[in-house]
């Protein structure tokens, strides 16, 4: 399209070339182009007036920036729903017992911590270690040899002296020997749902009983 002859006096005669760079962040809406644009036209040189086809594409272009906001409010709408709905439907976890990826599991007061071991391919001399917070062996329970899958495990609060140990959070670790060689199999450690919540940009997550904030992405299985 073709510039406008004196765009200084249009732009002082429209009070814009004494405005200083304003702070504001506020993003042009397709009314702005559009007074933009009458503008414009208003102020061309009639002896050079813009070509039909520059003012097709720019109608063009504002209706494409208008439809492109219309489609991210769309968006923007839909993901909110999807959100919540997900959270409705997450709030019938509260009460049932979940399998997570992780290394740590919460000992209740009598209770037992248990889970899966996930083994990619036949292993043997499976061995599932039990430390405290400090890092000091509490159990070590020799689990054998199993086939490609899950291996179910659980762990009844008792050292290897056969005392019963505090209740708390315990660090689990599994060793195997799968074609020869040791290797550390992928832990899947069982835990109580006892709320949801909306994280802040991560989507709806669930709060497990003496272990946190786990996304509900994170979860394997439920029981």
């Amino acid at each position: 399209m073709n510039s406008v002859n004196d765009s200084t006096k249009v732009y002082d005669s429209l009070g814009l070339s004494t405005q200083q760079p304003s702070s504001r962040k506020d993003n042009l809406k397709i009314d702005d182009f559009m007074h933009l644009m009458v503008t414009e036209l208003t102020h061309q040189d009639p002896f050079k007036p813009m070509d039909n086809k520059d003012l097709a594409t720019q109608v063009s272009q504002f209706a494409t920036v208008s439809g492109i906001g219309q489609l991210n409010d769309s968006f923007s709408g839909l993901s909110s729903t999807l959100t919540s709905d997900q959270a409705l439907q997450a709030t019938g976890l509260v009460g049932h017992e979940v399998l997570v990826s992780g290394n740590q599991g919460w000992l209740s007061q009598g209770g037992v911590i248990k889970g899966s071991i996930d083994l990619p391919k036949a292993a043997s001399n499976i061995r599932l270690r039990i430390t405290d917070g400090n890092g000091a062996l509490v159990r070590e329970l020799q689990l054998g040899s199993h086939d490609a899958g899950q291996l179910a495990f659980d762990w009844d609060g008792y050292d290897d002296n056969g005392d019963p140990v505090p209740a708390g959070r315990y660090q689990l670790s599994v060793q195997a020997s799968v074609d020869g060689a040791d290797m550390a199999p992928n832990l899947l450690v069982a835990a109580q749902v006892g709320s949801v919540s909306m994280g802040a940009g991560d989507g709806v997550r669930l709060n497990l009983e003496g272990l946190g904030q786990v996304s509900v992405k994170d979860v394997m299985q439920i029981h």
